[in-house]
């Protein structure tokens, strides 16, 4: 894959990284044994839509992070990381980065944990909770320079668990499949209630399956009210 990885992403993993990806598809296919993490399992669709497609989001970082050595520090939040994605595969890739994954369910952050000395990073931590109470806590509260989600839900519910966690000046990334101008319209209010602007759309092409994928880059440009994220549950419920 190293030619489609140069192609599409302007990067490619070091044989290291190369290692790592494999070795986590093996531990993520053991994994599945036991519990459901994920449906995608055949090694060409998990390529693209797990490697890949997780670090298409992130692809001005890869190109930086490999520039230079002495980059900033990169702090980043997964939330809803189910089995690790994206947040795994950009542990792997952004050099000088350090990643929290967030996810509700424990046994699915059980198995992260276990998996992650397996994987040499020693640059990720993992937390089992829900999105509205995580941003409410000022160890999480805007601490992060990135927060990236990832099919999950309505998109400004996303915008909504994502923008409180993340440090004014930073960014919210929202992986979605299709999206339409009518739902940027929708987005752009519930954005700026949060303290953020929509600073970019991106379509884009997976390389195997030629389908249709965007990504969000939500910018933090003034801090999130208090009063967001609303109670557990309640944004789901009533998007703003």
């Amino acid at each position: 894959m190293a030619d489609i990885w140069q192609q599409t992403l302007n990067w490619q993993p070091t044989s290291q990284q190369q290692i790592q990806f494999q070795r986590l598809y093996e531990l993520i296919l053991q994994g599945n044994q036991k519990l459901n993490l994920t449906r995608i399992t055949e090694p060409q669709e998990f390529w693209e839509k797990h490697l890949w497609d997780s670090l298409r989001g992130v692809a001005p970082l890869l190109n930086n992070s490999n520039q230079s050595t002495h980059s900033k520090e990169i702090s980043f939040i997964d939330i809803g990381t189910g089995a690790g994605f994206p947040g795994i595969p950009v542990a792997i890739a952004v050099n000088q980065s350090t990643v929290k994954l967030l996810d509700s369910t424990h046994k699915k952050i059980h198995f992260i944990e276990q998996i992650l000395p397996e994987l040499g990073l020693n640059n990720v931590t993992a937390i089992t909770g829900r999105a509205e109470e995580v941003g409410q806590n000022s160890q999480y509260r805007e601490q992060y320079d990135v927060a990236l989600i990832r099919a999950v839900g309505n998109p400004s519910v996303c915008a909504e668990y994502a923008l409180p966690l993340v440090k004014k000046g930073g960014l919210a990334i929202i992986y979605r499949g299709n999206w339409t101008a009518e739902e940027t319209t929708n987005m752009e209010s519930a954005v700026k209630q949060l303290g953020g602007v929509i600073e970019n759309i991106e379509q884009f092409i997976t390389p195997l399956s030629q389908s249709i994928r965007h990504c969000l880059y939500l910018k933090k440009v003034a801090n999130t009210p208090v009063k967001f994220p609303r109670a557990v549950g309640v944004p789901s419920h009533k998007p703003l």
